[in-house]
């Protein structure tokens, strides 16, 4: 299975009294979202999932991606590893899965499936960081004795050229 972790683009800060999930992209994140939508689109196997967080800043990240998009409360900020890979199907989905999501949780996220990090000890953790607008693509390889093991496939920042 590929697993596609993708942080929201950049967002303006919540203004007073505003709700953390009704914040929006600024214009530099929504230029990030576009140029890593299209480079997803470009790659991105066409019967991939797209699953996104109920915040209004997932939801923009991924407008100009040309899929059918999900979203979930699993993926909401502030909620935990174990919950994004079960509505994932981590490693078990038979096609791969966009989830777009936060910080801590999607760092969190790679310092378990990339660094081994036990799910119960995530809490002593710092989370890796992942650029905002940026991805990390995994893929779930079994070995021959059909142990899991994860390759990392690629990595993209729209700071980079």
């Amino acid at each position: 299975m590929d697993l596609i972790l993708w942080r929201h683009a950049e967002a303006a800060e919540a203004a007073p009294g505003m709700d953390d999930l009704s914040r929006v992209l600024t214009g530099r994140g929504e230029r990030q979202a576009r140029e890593m939508a299209h480079w997803l689109d470009r790659h991105l196997p066409r019967d991939t999932r797209v699953l996104v967080s109920p915040a209004v800043r997932t939801r923009q990240t991924v407008q100009d991606l040309r899929r059918k998009v999900v979203s979930s409360d699993a993926l909401a900020p502030k909620r935990d590893v174990r919950s994004l890979l079960e509505v994932a199907g981590w490693a078990e989905a038979t096609a791969p899965v966009l989830v777009v999501g936060h910080q801590p949780t999607l760092g969190l996220a790679l310092a378990h499936l990339v660094g081994g990090v036990p799910l119960n000890r995530l809490a002593d953790t710092t989370p890796w960081r992942l650029r905002k607008g940026g991805f990390w693509w995994l893929r779930c390889e079994r070995d021959a004795h059909d142990r899991p093991g994860v390759l990392v496939v690629a990595v993209r920042s729209p700071d980079l050229p």
